[in-house]
């Protein structure tokens, strides 16, 4: 049975990165730690994270770059502010600002979540690999790939509204399980959305692929 690596990959990424700063955060303060305190040591990990994978990889993709550079700024606004609201608000602005980020690619001869999704269309295959590199001039292909990325833009800008709003309204213990839970059930509306979305254009890719076959050299 073929499983979909880059999407298995995916969950399990967000898992990490959602469960183990929320775990951090009550950790510390059910021992007495403040809530700015106990926020910044769960904000340490992402960016721990991201920065080891630059380390390991020796490089970023346009999205990951974005995540990066707002997580550094917002971590250092934060510090120098010293208000725990504001550090929710910070990763709430980072999803914001991803957002935008990816609606401006939309329109532009690199598309961010163009290539985000690739891997997920074409899993690896030699023959969707080619297929997608034909299919790259088609006008009605390269259409689903951009209402595609304008879901995700959209979507990111609202769910980071709303998690703002909660940032300076609500109590701090309250939405530091509420902000990941609003973002968790987001970005799961947006790609289940997406996804059907998308599906026209894996069905592109497989016809292509099937009527294209790969002569073995």
């Amino acid at each position: 049975m073929t499983t979909n690596q880059p999407a298995s990959s995916l969950v399990k990424t967000l898992a990490i990165e959602i469960a183990v700063p929320t775990g951090v955060y009550y950790a510390l303060h059910s021992l007495g730690a403040s809530d700015f305190t106990a926020l910044a040591a769960a904000g340490v990990f992402p960016l721990a994270r991201t920065l080891f994978q630059f380390a390991k990889d020796r490089t970023l993709n346009g999205l990951a770059l974005v995540v990066l550079v707002t997580n550094v700024v917002g971590m250092l606004l934060t510090f120098v502010s010293g208000d725990a609201r504001m550090m929710i608000a910070k990763d709430s602005l980072g999803s914001g600002i991803t957002g935008l980020v990816i609606l401006a690619s939309a329109f532009t001869a690199a598309p961010i979540m163009t290539k985000t999704m690739r891997p997920f269309l074409t899993r690896g295959k030699a023959e969707n690999e080619a297929a997608w590199e034909r299919l790259s001039e088609n006008a009605t292909f390269n259409a689903i790939l951009l209402r595609c990325s304008v879901i995700w833009g959209i979507g990111f800008v609202l769910e980071s509204s709303v998690r703002i709003a909660g940032a300076f309204t609500l109590p701090v213990p309250t939405m530091v399980w509420l902000s990941t839970t609003i973002f968790a059930a987001s970005f799961a509306v947006i790609m289940v959305v997406s996804g059907k979305v998308a599906e026209k254009a894996g069905k592109m890719i497989a016809a292509d692929a099937k009527a294209r076959p790969l002569v073995a050299a």
